[in-house]
């Protein structure tokens, strides 16, 4: 049922549950949503949320013979089975990018032994029924960035339920920071992210996967107090309707502001800028990222905001101008 705590979700496990699914409904037309979701051990928002994802699955990769599956909330009706149980034919093409792919996957960091050894088996099967095509694939590669490793790292963490050890950039403080966390969950919204509950704040936070410097999987077991599965269908963080807008306009050294915080618009600017409107609860929050901008970016509106911001840039600035230059023989590396 909804809200039901959040148990920890493995790619992998989902992959496997997934196809496991394709079978039970095509033995069973028009199982109730309850059923298939007691019978796979999920909530029914887990169990929905599948079946929003295998319509988009087929036999094809150019997007024919897509699994027909649909609910009305209470029954779930496969209404192609037929059609996609055919024997599956690859084009050239569609071979050489599902070997390359399966290639560059088996080399991922932190996936487990077992997963690995069955997808080389796979894939030499696929080889030997692709002929031609599989010697086309053997001279192509595919190169992880370092957050294939992290994506890896963390999803061998949630799996075997052990805690991380993280080295995190965060552009609103241009800081980076060192903090265990005890990873619950990850999650695509435009980029992808970990759910963890971290032990440096005593709080649920979200990481983003390219913002981690240094990842480490520890041996201390995971584990996150119970908390409620958040809908992230619009986003991380979702201001309401009635919060305070403000309107920021950054260089384009402060392009970054409209990617890390969630906004109503952002227009271009003349110089490359950009004229950024957002919602906040707590506008004067955003005083902060005023003086991190600096000269890449100003506070618009609303004017009393604009007003506290230059005012704390003044203050900044005179606080400097107070500190004395230390005597030559008091300086210290």
């Amino acid at each position: 049922m909804a809200g039901k705590p959040v148990r920890p979700v493995n790619a992998i496990d989902q992959t496997r549950r997934m196809l496991s699914l394709v079978t039970y409904l095509k033995e069973r037309p028009g199982a109730r949503v309850e059923d298939v979701a007691r019978a796979f051990g999920i909530t029914e928002d887990e169990l929905v949320s599948d079946l929003d994802v295998l319509p988009m699955c087929g036999t094809s990769f150019r997007g024919g013979d897509l699994l027909d599956i649909d609910t009305d909330g209470e029954r779930i009706w496969w209404h192609n089975p037929d059609d996609v149980a055919e024997p599956l034919r690859l084009a050239s093409d569609e071979a050489t990018a599902l070997l390359v792919a399966a290639r560059a996957v088996s080399t991922l960091p932190g996936l487990r032994e077992g997963d690995r050894q069955a997808l080389l088996r796979a894939t030499a099967k696929v080889e030997a029924a692709a002929g031609e095509a599989a010697g086309a694939s053997a001279r192509l590669s595919v190169t992880f960035e370092s957050e294939g490793g992290v994506f890896a790292d963390v999803d061998r963490a949630i799996s075997e339920r052990r805690r991380l050890w993280i080295r995190y950039y965060s552009p609103a403080r241009d800081e980076v920071t060192e903090r265990e966390i005890d990873p619950i969950r990850l999650v695509s919204v435009g980029h992808t992210y970990v759910e963890a509950w971290c032990r440096r704040s005593e709080a649920r936070r979200t990481f983003r996967l390219d913002r981690v410097a240094e990842i480490k999987i520890l041996d201390e077991p995971s584990a996150p107090p119970e908390v409620e599965l958040r809908d992230l269908s619009e986003g991380l963080v979702q201001p309401a309707a009635e919060d305070p807008e403000v309107v920021v306009e950054v260089g384009p050294g402060g392009r970054w502001v409209a990617e890390y915080y969630p906004h109503d618009s952002a227009d271009e600017l003349p110089d490359g800028g950009l004229r950024i409107t957002l919602r906040t609860p707590d506008p004067a929050s955003l005083r902060r990222l005023a003086l991190r901008l600096g000269r890449d970016g100003r506070i618009v509106s609303p004017p009393e905001l604009a007003d506290s911001a230059r005012q704390a840039a003044r203050e900044a600035l005179a606080a400097y101008d107070g500190v004395e230059e230390p005597a030559q023989g008091d300086r210290r590396e």
